[in-house]
């Protein structure tokens, strides 16, 4: 058997592509513990997602440049459907996320993130009408039994109030509006490329915030001077690599990849996530949230490589001749 070398270098390449952009994507959780002492939560999303969104519009060009004609022909007003994605999906998955690091640990983030397959599955049952199996509900309550052991919560004191209960609801919300764009964007994809569906989202959500930024935390602009070298840090970090080069790589990547490579790709956050707060922040993870951690992974394990190998194996049982 030959293998096409054209072929093999393209999907080292879109590998390559989705390492780096899940290694950047990582990098959000610590950000967000480096600027907060001088940024507010709902700038820290907005600024670095309009910036983002400057840079994305010379790329949406060039793709229309490049688009056949004749795609556009019969497309509804998606302009609900955006709006929709904007305040469910990533309104919540940003705000949420970076409000929850603030309150929880940059690693328990990191961790809390491996319950997006499983909760991509549960929005795609409800959105997509795609079959919510006995396995899938084993997976779900297993990824919400790990958030809680993240947390820190004395079960024997029923102690709610300590530990990082709050901030970790939070982080996994915010997983639930990352699953939510995941599955309801199918909608826009149908009459969108990847891109454009990013950059009009980018759009609605920004202008959506824009007012909220202005009048709850319009004094940051003030304070742009005094920032330190940490909060410029961070701010950048979003701004390039969280918010726009991470997702150009993604994009391409999607181009040779099938969908289930790249959502496996996604544990990466987490291998990425964890050691990045630990050496960056000097956090240290305790042994309930490896634990928890454990249980997270364990969720997504099932969700994805035993459910897809189980299903493979029906799949050629059926087809085989009797």
């Amino acid at each position: 058997m030959v293998i096409n070398p054209a072929w093999g270098e393209t999907s080292v390449r879109s590998w390559l592509f989705l390492f780096s952009c899940n290694l950047m994507w990582a990098l959000q959780f610590t950000c967000i513990k480096l600027v907060q002492d001088q940024v507010g939560p709902l700038f820290t999303v907005w600024g670095p997602m309009t910036l983002a969104l400057i840079m994305l519009y010379p790329w949406l060009r060039l793709e229309g440049a490049q688009e056949q004609p004749g795609l556009a022909a019969g497309r509804p007003n998606l302009v609900c459907i955006y709006l929709l994605l904007a305040a469910v999906g990533v309104f919540p998955a940003q705000v949420f996320m970076t409000w929850g690091t603030r309150m929880s640990l940059a690693s328990n983030a990191a961790l809390i993130n491996l319950t997006l397959p499983v909760t991509t599955a549960l929005f795609a049952f409800i959105f997509l009408r795609e079959r919510m199996t006995a396995l899938r509900w084993i997976s779900f309550g297993i990824a919400i039994s790990g958030v809680l052991l993240c947390s820190g919560i004395d079960f024997r004191g029923l102690s709610f109030g300590s530990g990082y209960l709050a901030g970790n609801l939070l982080i996994f919300g915010a997983t639930l509006g990352s699953a939510f764009y995941n599955s309801y964007g199918k909608k826009a994809l149908a009459w969108h490329s990847p891109m454009r569906m990013l950059f009009y989202t980018y759009v609605a959500v920004c202008g959506l915030m824009a007012p909220v930024v202005l009048l709850q935390e319009g004094s940051v602009f003030s304070r742009i001077p005094q920032f330190t070298l940490s909060t410029w840090s961070g701010l950048i970090l979003l701004t390039f690599f969280h918010n726009y080069l991470s997702m150009i790589l993604f994009l391409k990547a999607l181009k040779n990849l099938d969908a289930m490579q790249a959502g496996l790709s996604n544990y990466l956050i987490t291998f990425f996530g964890v050691p990045i707060a630990a050496i960056w922040l000097g956090e240290r993870l305790t042994r309930s949230a490896v634990a928890g951690g454990v249980l997270v992974l364990a969720s997504t394990l099932l969700i994805t490589l035993w459910h897809e190998k189980r299903n493979t194996v029906t799949a050629q049982a059926v087809g085989q001749p009797e």
